[in-house]
């Protein structure tokens, strides 16, 4: 990826909260749901229900997929990303840490949140894009570029 798609992609992860990730179910069907996230450069972390049905697909298949998408004026407009990636579930202190660190910065509301919640019910995914699809109608309807991370 060239530096300037390198700081699209970024700029996009920087203004969005949220994204919808797609993880595969044990019986093939993909499944979307809406998460809100933080990024370190290109790596995202998502905190997820340890025994939510997101964990257990990841659990079961580490591919998955993901889309963002900033509000745009009109369809001229329109930037997103989606991308091919693979979430493993952290299991080492250190990085727990620092993915909770991220989500917190982002997220300072989540200190709140935490207090009411057992920290043993949360996991921490970390994402790692392989192939990133660069949406982008101002250089033209529907145009994309597709670049590897």
């Amino acid at each position: 990826m060239d530096e300037s798609t390198r700081k699209f992609v970024l700029d996009i992860l920087d203004l969005c909260n949220d994204l919808t990730l797609a993880t595969v179910r044990p019986d093939g069907y993909p499944q979307a749901t809406t998460v809100s996230y933080a990024n370190d450069g290109l790596t995202i972390y998502v905190g997820v229900g340890k025994n939510s049905q997101k964990a257990k697909n990841i659990r079961h298949c580490d591919k998955v997929s993901l889309t963002v998408d900033p509000p745009y004026a009109d369809w001229n407009h329109i930037k997103g990303l989606s991308m091919g990636a693979t979430a493993r579930i952290l299991d080492q202190p250190d990085e727990i840490r620092h993915a909770g660190a991220c989500l917190m910065q982002r997220f300072p509301q989540m200190a709140q949140w935490a207090k009411e919640m057992d920290a043993d019910d949360i996991v921490m995914l970390e994402i790692k894009p392989r192939v990133v699809s660069v949406l982008d109608y101002e250089k033209g309807f529907g145009h994309a570029d597709l670049v590897t991370a």
